[in-house]
């Protein structure tokens, strides 16, 4: 490894995946234990994560930066809304600032990890590139590793694909080669990702149809907050960023918890500014109102408007309906319209990955997540010694990803002075399972079945609220009757 281990060869914490919570999570590590030693095990060449590894036309973030960004470290570019090479530069500054770089093992992947109470320790099994297996062992297991796999998207199969005569791509696997100029363009799927590559493919394609089964919200936001620019210019740099991520942050929960309050009032005021973008002409009805209430799913965000723009240009278009096949020269649809395309995407989501997709075994015995309850969103019930970083769905991922770095490192600081060395959760017999996601989105459904589970009542709920989530994370007591604690060789 690429750190000191110490006589014994013993890691106090192994941080899995060197994405944007693996090198924050590293980064406040460093700040606040400052004599742990630790190392990043990272399944790719490079780090950032998602921001290396989707490389498709446009590629951006639906948050703002202001919340996105760590709390440690000023987001200081104009534009809130970032595209992903900005992006991928921020982590990387991040990592180089703090020296983390050499704390990374690239191209090992996680295949298992086994926890020993008689040792109090991981086995952390890591598949090298090279073909090889390395072993590292740790005192405690952080993993970083998003909640998606990075190696299967979700890929639905239609009929007649074999017989199409154009290209099938998906965005997750972007080939770079692609030339999509003067083409036409149907991308399947109305998300974050199709309403992204919509606008940035029409810029050059002859074309570009967003083929969607339902709407979905979209909303249009200022690339750049004119109120961030004005603190910026009047404080220095660290306390505009706070004042810009605190106003960010309360305004977004406001409008979440009015939407949520005012369901009907919250869809049509989204609606009609979808209708003011696009004109009373416009079919907002068919195209941009969804069956479902604002947030039980995530809101598509398009900076300055531009994908309405690359509508009311005639460089692109929506259509809803459901495919009936594909033919040699498109798409046909149920309702008998036939869409030409020399080139089909497919943003039809993710596949979703708990824990990285890593075998579990604690004291020789199989650990399955999905029988697991989730404890304030952080640990996972009967895994001692092990935190997952998992975001918000209503906001930013970083938010919540930063409140469980630091309560990591107040749990680490209070196992060192009671001299306990295992930390576990027992699921509580009287509080009722809940589903660990309460979105109806498609990736979040088809993984019901390999989700952890929340609980009905404190501290096993998981909030979609960073003002609650501060409380009980970073301010209230580490030792709260439900974490049990231990010593070697005894599994509380």
């Amino acid at each position: 490894m690429p750190t000191p281990l110490g006589e014994d060869g013993l890691l106090d914490v192994l941080i899995v995946g060197a994405g944007l919570s693996g090198i924050g999570a590293a980064a406040i590590l460093q700040a606040r234990c400052p004599g742990k030693r630790y190392a990043i095990l990272e399944a790719r060449a490079a780090s950032g994560g998602t921001w290396d590894l989707f490389r498709y036309p446009g590629i951006r973030s639906d948050s703002d930066m202001y919340t996105l960004g760590y709390g440690f470290k000023p987001w200081l570019e104009p534009k809130a809304i970032a595209d992903g090479p900005a992006i991928l530069r921020y982590i990387r500054e991040t990592a180089h600032e703090h020296g983390i770089e050499r704390r990374i093992r690239y191209g090992h992947k996680v295949v298992r990890a086994d926890w020993s109470s008689e040792g109090a320790c991981w086995t952390i099994h890591a598949e090298h590139t090279d073909g090889s297996t390395r072993i590292v062992r740790a005192r405690f297991l952080y993993m970083c590793s998003g909640y998606y796999s990075y190696e299967h998207a979700y890929r639905p199969r239609f009929e007649g694909e074999d017989g199409y005569r154009g290209r099938v791509v998906q965005p997750q696997f972007w080939p770079q080669d692609l030339d999509y100029g003067g083409k036409r363009v149907v991308v399947i799927g109305s998300g974050a990702t199709a309403v992204t590559l919509v606008p940035a493919m029409a810029q050059q394609a002859a074309h570009v149809t967003m083929l969607q089964r339902s709407p979905t919200y979209v909303v249009a936001r200022p690339s750049e907050y004119g109120f961030a620019r004005r603190l910026q210019n009047l404080l220095p740099a660290k306390a505009a960023y706070a004042l810009t991520r605190w106003r960010v942050i309360l305004e977004s929960m406001l409008l979440y918890r009015l939407a949520r309050a005012r369901p009907a009032l919250a869809k049509q005021r989204i609606v009609d500014m979808a209708r003011h973008e696009l004109g009373p002409g416009y079919d907002v009805a068919t195209h941009f109102t969804p069956s479902y209430k604002v947030w039980d799913q995530r809101v598509c965000v398009v900076p300055d408007g531009d994908m309405f723009r690359a509508i009311r240009r005639g460089q692109a278009s929506v259509v809803t309906g459901h495919i009936a096949r594909f033919t040699e020269s498109g798409i046909l649809l149920e309702s008998g319209q036939e869409l030409e395309a020399d080139i089909v995407v497919m943003a039809t989501g993710l596949s979703l990955s708990i824990l990285g997709g890593a075998a579990i075994t604690v004291d020789g015995q199989a650990f399955m997540p999905n029988e697991a309850m989730s404890y304030k969103g952080m640990m996972l019930s009967s895994l001692p010694n092990c935190v997952m970083s998992f975001g918000y769905t209503n906001a930013s991922w970083t938010l919540k990803a930063d409140l469980t770095a630091g309560w990591v490192c107040r749990l680490l600081r209070h196992m060192d002075r009671k001299g306990q060395h295992i930390a576990v959760v027992r699921r509580e017999p009287d509080v009722a399972p809940q589903p660990f996601l309460g979105f109806t989105s498609g990736y979040v459904q088809r993984a019901a079945s390999l989700l952890p589970q929340q609980g009905s009542r404190r501290p096993w709920q998981v909030y979609q609220n960073y003002l609650q989530d501060m409380t009980t994370i970073r301010f209230g007591r580490i030792a709260d009757g439900v974490i049990r604690f231990g010593s070697k060789g005894s599994m509380p």
